[in-house]
């Protein structure tokens, strides 16, 4: 999956993190629960402010659980357990999935 956030930014609200991942932001709360590798930022008013790594740990989750299908439980201990190797993985598939893209707007140039 890839999002469109932009790349200046430190920091990034709980709205353009659901609203570039298309879910809901109280399924990033919720998330935000469950998984201890996310933990935003929080301002005087409590609102979440989500650093550029917090989006790869979201990333990261949304494709083991919306992506791969595993439960969430599933999805904390294959964290846990595989966290280099995993995120590893991730990253050698979203390097894929761009020059997919890239290659794809090419095709459609021809």
């Amino acid at each position: 999956m890839h999002i469109n956030l932009p790349q200046d930014k430190l920091y990034y609200s709980i709205g353009e993190i659901a609203k570039a991942f298309d879910v809901n932001a109280s399924l990033i709360r919720f998330w935000e629960k469950e998984f201890d590798i996310l933990k935003p930022k929080k301002n005087a008013k409590g609102n979440r402010k989500f650093t550029p790594e917090d989006v790869k740990n979201l990333q990261l989750i949304y494709h083991l659980v919306k992506e791969r299908g595993f439960t969430l439980e599933g999805a904390k201990i294959h964290l846990k357990e595989n966290q280099k190797k995993t995120l590893d993985k991730f990253e050698i598939i979203r390097k894929l999935e761009t020059i997919k893209a890239q290659l794809s707007a090419l095709k459609n140039e021809l």
